[in-house]
């Protein structure tokens, strides 16, 4: 039975068959296969549940990679902001723009260049390496004095002979400490002077010492070096250097990520920053204003980072690719107070846009589609910057509406060095392309290591939950007139029509399938 399409509803036109193109990733001219649809309008929330299939927008242009097929399997990532603890690299940006605000201050460096910080194992063996240099440091030059005084004894019992031999043993002792010390190769230091029993340790194996006393050790010296009269002026003999230090707060909570970002400026800071969040229309009449300034940004910024001509950055591809979004704008009772759609993200510094993060907003996250921004402030690495704002901005969102908590970041792409980039903001999750259920990430690399197609669910039994079961049931828009799929056939009876239905039933999925239309001419 045929019905009026329902104003709400999503009306996608799926293209039959797989796309080849040049894979933007490694260069293939062909390499590249996705499945693809048209979207002449979508609802948030088809478009939550495709994305959570492996599908992602460019414009009104819907593709889903054939992740057995291409070239560079793209496998869909988010990001769980709830959890988020910035990394070092991430707090060396925060505080470089605050400086940059502050004061005009300019790190050297470029940030997005460098490499993420060292692992934990890293870290630590760098650690024990140091403490096993100071080790061998101290305890020889503690076996240097303990020789000195065995051998004073020795030359008072023997003669000038006995001291000549003494002498001469020590300074081979003391040549091969300096090499050990230096880090040249030395066998084992060779010590003839050992004590009878009952006279003290036995010099010829070193005392132990714990890394804890080292460290007391480093902080006396430290102190000792900046007040080295301390005793004279009136600290009691006793004293122990390390109570001279002014207690430290304790705290059990690191910083969190709106510490850093939002950390208070001077009343006379060199420069201002703002973020405003402009719904994508050309009936906004703030979206309208900026359109000019944002297209000249997007020109700049295509032609010096991706090294695009002047045609292939027109006003034309500015528009349909970022400023043209299928998405429905919607306002419901408990969403955010912004509302559900495409958004651009306005970064303006002092009275000018430096950058635009265009983003989607949907009943669980928001997905980043793209970020533009000035070559110029290349030194802000205004690309992580950003990233680490619309994660702050999920958090702030997730305030009101529970149910917005994640952050996707577009496709993971394991074979591409320039994409790993995302699998940095932990924790992560990456899509099965099978089972279409999230999966840490820590779980997924040592399987992209060995294969660049991978299925993360390790349960060989489990099956996609959401796949079409029904396709009769599946909703077909033809003529002005909505109806199901099993009476469209009935009537039309295309020719080879049914392999491409089922194809677009069976990526979409049956939920998607029996609220999304779609168009048949």
């Amino acid at each position: 039975m045929a019905s009026c399409a329902p104003l709400s509803s999503s009306i996608v036109e799926y293209f039959e068959g797989e796309d080849f193109y040049r894979c933007g990733y490694c260069k293939n001219e062909s390499g590249s296969r996705s499945n693809g649809m048209w979207a002449h309008s979508m609802t948030v929330q088809d478009y939550q549940d495709l994305i959570d299939r492996g599908w992602r927008r460019s414009g009104k242009y819907v593709y889903k990679p054939v992740m057995n097929q291409t070239c560079c399997p793209q496998y869909t990532i988010r990001c769980r902001p709830l959890q988020f603890q910035p990394s070092k690299s991430h707090k060396k940006v925060l505080k470089k723009m605050l400086k940059f605000l502050a004061n005009g201050e300019i790190s050297k460096g470029n940030c997005e260049d460098d490499p993420m910080e060292p692992t934990m194992e890293d870290a630590v063996a760098g650690d024990v390496a140091l403490i096993n240099k100071l080790d061998i440091q101290c305890d020889l030059q503690r076996l240097g004095d303990n020789l000195k005084e065995t051998l004073e004894r020795e030359e008072k019992k023997k003669g000038r002979s006995a001291k000549k031999e003494e002498s001469n043993e020590l300074i081979q002792s003391q040549d091969k400490k300096m090499k050990l010390g230096s880090g040249e190769p030395s066998h084992s230091v060779e010590v003839h002077l050992v004590p009878k029993p009952g006279q003290g340790a036995d010099l010829s194996k070193p005392p132990c010492r714990k890394a804890k006393e080292i460290r007391k050790e480093r902080k006396r010296l430290k102190l000792m070096r900046q007040n080295p009269a301390g005793e004279r002026e009136g600290a009691p003999a006793q004293q122990d250097p390390l109570s001279l230090f002014p207690p430290k707060a304790k705290s059990n909570q690191p910083k969190s990520l709106e510490d850093f970002m939002f950390e208070s400026l001077p009343e006379n800071a060199s420069h201002k920053l703002e973020v405003r969040l402009v719904p994508v229309s050309f009936e906004d009449p703030e979206f309208k204003s900026s359109f000019s300034q944002s297209f000249s940004l997007y020109v700049k910024y295509q032609m010096a980072i991706h090294q695009d001509s002047p045609d292939e950055c027109g006003k034309t591809e500015f528009t349909g690719f970022l400023c043209s979004s299928p998405l429905e704008p919607e306002t419901p009772p408990g969403g955010p107070d912004c509302g559900y759609g495409s958004f651009h993200q306005q970064y303006w510094l002092d009275g000018k846009i430096i950058a635009v993060g265009v983003i989607d907003i949907l009943p669980h996250c928001v997905s980043s589609v793209y970020l533009y921004y000035d070559p110029d402030y290349s030194f802000l690495s205004l690309g992580v910057y950003s990233a680490l704002r619309e994660i702050a901005f999920i958090r702030q969102l997730h305030e009101k509406t529970p149910q917005l908590s994640y952050y996707y970041m577009g496709f993971y792409i394991h074979s591409c060095p320039k994409m790993k980039y995302k699998g940095h903001y932990r924790p992560s999750d990456l899509l099965c392309p099978e089972t279409y259920v999230w999966v840490p990430i820590e779980q997924c690399l040592p399987l992209l290591e060995t294969s660049k197609y991978c299925r993360f669910n390790q349960d060989p039994e489990a099956e996609d939950e959401g796949r079409s079961r029904d396709p009769d049931r599946l909703q077909v828009f033809y003529k002005k007139a909505v109806m199901p799929y099993g009476v469209y056939k009935k009537q039309q009876r295309e020719r080879g029509a049914e392999a491409a239905v089922l194809q677009y039933a069976r990526l979409v999925g049956q939920a998607c399938s029996e609220r999304m239309l779609l168009f048949r001419n």
